[in-house]
């Protein structure tokens, strides 16, 4: 829903931008996903852009002994704006901020004997419940990076730009938890010691995506 006002709200940009000063859509593919952005004149060398971007991206995960099954949903909204040095000049360096809405669903997996080792203890599945969780980080993150194109100078209608750069999304916020423990309390208490510590664990190993690197490739209609 949040996408799909969104991208009512670029429409609205576009609409005003088109009947005030020239405007330019953007096409776009990368390791942010698939997205658009809507690019306005701001001044002689500026340009605005606006836009959104959204992917799903699942994969596992080994973390310590724990293997995960690992659910993404790769959802940001950028304004970004592009200075370029020369009048003239397609290349620009660009800085702004990104909504970061990247969010993981996390499931630990049993062993093929159906166990977990958590923290250094063997726990069969009934010990454990079910191990889930999630991952999502700061929703304010700024940008930083270099570009090539602009979809308002262009020869042509019809052009190509590039980005290259990255946004700070900082640590990342993880929880875990097990559910449904069946064995005795002393035992369900000692699980819920071992998944904190486990928590930790997957923390410090996602932890090295504190910058999200941005390669994106776009194409660019001028109206």
């Amino acid at each position: 829903m949040t996408f799909l006002k969104y991208a009512a709200l670029a429409g609205a940009l576009l609409a005003v931008g088109a009947a005030q000063a020239q405007v330019g859509l953007t096409l776009d593919a990368g390791t942010t996903g698939a997205g658009f952005h809507v690019v306005v004149p701001m001044e002689t060398y500026l340009n605005g852009r606006f836009g959104a971007n959204y992917f799903k991206h699942d994969f596992d995960k080994t973390s310590n002994l724990v293997n995960y099954d690992i659910k993404g949903k790769l959802q940001t909204f950028d304004v970004l704006f592009d200075w370029y040095l020369r009048e003239g000049s397609p290349f620009h360096l660009t800085g702004g901020l990104v909504y970061n809405g990247n969010r993981f669903d996390v499931t630990g997996k049993p062993s093929v004997a159906g166990q977990f080792s958590l923290n250094g203890h063997t726990y069969s599945t009934g010990d454990v419940g079910s191990l889930v969780g999630t991952v999502d980080y700061r929703r304010a993150a700024p940008y930083l990076g270099i570009g090539w194109g602009n979809a308002l100078k262009s020869n042509s209608r019809l052009s190509f730009s590039a980005d290259l750069g990255a946004f700070f999304q900082g640590h990342a916020n993880v929880k875990l938890g097990s559910y449904g423990c069946t064995a005795a309390k002393a035992v369900c208490d000692a699980v819920v010691k071992d998944v904190a510590a486990e928590r930790l664990g997957l923390q410090d190993d996602i932890d090295s995506l504190k910058v999200y690197p941005v390669l994106r490739a776009s194409l660019n209609y001028r109206f």
